[in-house]
């Protein structure tokens, strides 16, 4: 039996598919079970991080766990619970996902979110993996509201490049890592194979779509008012300000070769993420005329 934290999550819930489709015993985690829509045959258990009670039941009789913490300020302390429930319950494996750039001084406090997360499997005496992913090529879905309105897309990086990875490569090495101790002791760095500015995405995206797409650049200086007057909640403002930055000045041009190792096969880009996506952005396609930036 394998438990997937996050279940419900972008990463959490494709895993479920991927081990689902092969058969293998999956328990899903979720707060709410009885709203959560999961393949036949998969058990579903309530986990809420709020309750570190749900925490034990969830771990009996697994194997191997999927931990996914919440990141943040004010909540690090979450992965160290599970691994405890997890040393409890006798599991042997886990894998934690944390996120590109964890440790690096140079991301001041968001780069530390996941640094008691990741310390506390290391110290686990269990087998573990750590996953280290790029951002996601479906960020790029926050794109379909001002597109669909004939809007231009914002720009929060300048000319900072990063390899955006594709998520389902991110679940297949999370699958992989579950099932096998060949990735015990291992932190991969989960990259896309090209690096991308948000223009380049943007141009990628245009073809995909057949239709333009126009790019408004938000200044460094502005960044803040313009999350701010999107309603995002000051925490992840001051948050994102850094990690911004930090792609601004180059800092996340890394191009890793972990996914080809794990999988045997190269990551997906964000030119095949897009075209396997492209029925989401269908509003796009039907939207009003493209309005200047």
């Amino acid at each position: 039996m394998i438990l997937i934290t996050g279940a419900t999550g972008t990463i959490g819930s494709d895993i479920v598919r991927q081990l689902a489709a092969e058969g293998v015993a999956v328990r899903a985690a979720t707060r709410d079970p009885e709203q959560a829509g999961f393949p036949a045959g998969v058990e579903v258990v309530r986990v809420d991080y709020r309750d570190p009670a749900t925490f034990g039941p969830a771990m009996a009789g697994v194997a191997a766990a999927f931990l996914v913490g919440i990141p943040g300020p004010d909540s690090t302390g979450t992965d160290a619970e599970l691994v405890a429930a997890a040393r409890k319950a006798g599991v042997r494996r886990v894998v934690k996902l944390s996120a590109v750039g964890t440790g690096d001084p140079r991301l001041g406090v968001p780069g530390s979110w996941h640094v008691p997360g990741e310390q506390a499997v290391r110290d686990s005496g269990l087998e573990w993996t750590i996953l280290r992913p790029n951002t996601f090529a479906s960020n790029t879905f926050s794109w379909i509201e001002p597109l669909s309105n004939g809007h231009p897309v914002p720009n929060l990086t300048g000319d900072g490049r990063q390899a955006v990875v594709d998520p389902r490569d991110v679940s297949a090495v999370a699958a992989a890592a579950l099932r096998s101790n060949d990735h015990h002791g291992r932190i991969y760095t989960l990259t896309g194979p090209d690096l991308h500015t948000g223009r380049d995405q943007a141009a990628v995206l245009a073809r995909v779509l057949d239709r333009p797409i126009a790019v408004t650049d938000i200044a460094e200086a502005d960044a803040r008012a313009f999350m701010v007057a999107a309603g995002l909640p000051p925490a992840f403002v001051e948050g994102s300000l850094i990690g911004q930055s930090f792609i601004r000045g180059g800092h996340n041009e890394l191009v890793t070769d972990d996914i080809e190792r794990v999988l045997g096969r190269p990551p997906r880009g964000y030119a095949a993420w897009a075209a396997d996506h492209r029925a989401a952005f269908a509003p796009v396609v039907a939207g009003g005329a493209l309005k200047p930036s």
